[in-house]
C-alpha cells in the first residue's frame, strides 16, 4: 500500500529485455540505505518487488502483465521515474490509499500552462469513467492527485509548482501516456 506522496526521482540505469520478463535497474537520487530485498516500491506508480540492491541501484522484475498494461512496457534507459516506498504501519497518509495496481495507461490530451498554473486533460478509455469524480482522488505515475473537472472520458489534474519540480509530472506534456490508478474507495463503493 502506496499514499502517493512521491519520496524522490531515481533514473533507469539498464533493462535486460528476456522472454516474458524485464529486469529494471533504477538508481535512486538519494540512497535507502536500509531497503529490504523483497520490500516493495512503486516505480511511477506500479509496484514492484526489490529483487537486488548493489552500490545505490535497486534491480526489480516486469512480468508480461506488467510490460503490457503500464507505461513501464515502454521505459527507456536514462529515463526519470517516480519513487514511493510502501506506506508503513503508523506512518502519516498524506495523499490517499494507493495499490500500485494500474489500471490503465492514459494519455495527456492537453497541458495547460500558465503563471503558476499547470493543468492536465487526461483522456482514459471509457470503462473507468465512472471512478472520476470532481474533488475524487486519482494517482497519475504514482503521484496522489485531486481531480477538477470531469468531461466524459476527460478528467483535469492541477499541478502546484513543487509537484512538477519533485515528481516527473513537471516533464511531462501534451501527447505523453501516464500510467492511472483510479481510487481504491471509490472501485468499492461502486461494486
Amino acid at each position: 500500500m502506496f499514499t502517493g506522496i512521491i519520496e524522490q526521482q531515481g533514473s533507469i540505469e539498464e533493462i535486460a529485455k528476456k522472454k516474458n520478463l524485464w529486469t529494471l535497474v533504477v538508481k535512486p537520487r538519494k540512497v535507502w540505505r536500509d531497503i529490504k530485498l523483497g520490500e516493495s516500491v512503486a516505480i511511477s506508480g506500479v509496484c514492484l518487488t526489490v529483487t537486488k540492491k548493489d552500490k545505490g541501484s535497486l534491480q526489480f522484475d516486469l512480468m508480461k502483465e506488467t510490460l503490457a498494461a503500464t507505461t513501464l512496457g515502454k521505459a527507456k534507459s536514462g529515463q526519470l521515474v517516480n519513487l514511493e516506498r510502501a506506506l508503513k504501519a503508523g506512518d502519516r497518509l498524506g495523499g490517499h490509499f494507493i495499490t500500485g495496481h494500474v489500471d490503465a495507461v492514459a494519455i495527456i490530451k492537453n497541458k495547460v500552462t500558465r503563471s503558476n498554473y499547470v493543468e492536465f486533460q487526461i483522456q482514459v478509455k471509457n470503462s473507468l469513467r465512472r471512478y472520476f469524480v470532481e474533488k475524487g482522488s486519482v494517482a497519475v505515475d504514482g503521484v496522489s492527485l485531486t481531480i477538477g473537472k470531469v468531461a466524459g472520458t476527460v478528467f483535469s489534474i492541477y499541478l502546484i509548482p513543487y509537484t512538477l519540480q519533485e515528481t516527473t509530472l513537471g516533464l511531462k506534456k501534451s501527447g505523453d501516456l501516464v500510467n492511472i490508478e483510479t481510487d481504491i474507495l471509490a472501485k468499492y463503493v461502486l461494486r
